[in-house]
């Protein structure tokens, strides 16, 4: 990818890339268990299907008939064992069973120690956006430096756009505090 040229490509490509974490973030999240069915926790499982590595959204639908149990419905029923096997693979704290048929998950309450250990995880992750979306400000800094060294921008140009900057990481960074405060809430709801 070539260089920025002016202080709008800079800008630009520094929020796109912040946008990129905070969405990061926000998938993160949702693959972290909350007590309540949420088919988002399997959308990473990959299910040795027939010897290719298959997402289990191709593999089977999805409903939730009751807060804690997902039901998934294989499009192939030959296919039940190796998605049963998968889902006891990725170690998500779900015991799947089937009926020939469907494939029954019930989400098992979650104790006060497990909600600590989710809450520490969120919170990681979360720090995790914020490291990114530092790095990219970090990145677009540099690229600003250069367009000012290169003579392409004035001084004056340059701290405007080192403004904005900071005003687009300082948006972002709050998002994922929104996320994380969110997601918090979500765990310790009995």
């Amino acid at each position: 990818m070539s260089q920025p040229t002016t202080t709008a490509e800079v800008l630009s490509d520094a929020e796109h890339k912040m946008d990129v974490a905070v969405t990061h973030v926000q998938e993160d999240f949702q693959g972290i268990r909350t007590g309540r069915a949420n088919p988002q926790l399997l959308h990473r499982i990959t299910v040795d299907y027939y010897g290719a590595p298959t997402s289990l959204q191709q593999l089977a639908g999805f409903s939730v008939p009751e807060p804690r149990m997902l039901v998934l419905s294989p499009y192939d029923r030959n296919s039940i064992s190796a998605i049963e096997k998968a889902i006891r693979e990725a170690d998500i704290g779900l015991n799947p069973s089937n009926d020939g048929a469907v494939i029954r998950c019930v989400f098992p309450e979650l104790t006060e120690e497990r909600r600590k250990e989710y809450i520490k995880l969120a919170r990681a992750r979360g720090e995790d956006g914020r490291i990114a979306i530092r790095n990219v400000r970090r990145h677009a800094k540099d690229g600003l430096a250069r367009l000012e060294t290169d003579g392409d921008i004035g001084a004056d140009e340059h701290d405007r756009a080192a403004k904005r900057l900071e005003e687009l990481t300082a948006a972002h960074v709050r998002r994922v505090d929104e996320l994380l405060e969110h997601k918090e809430a979500e765990l310790l709801e009995v």
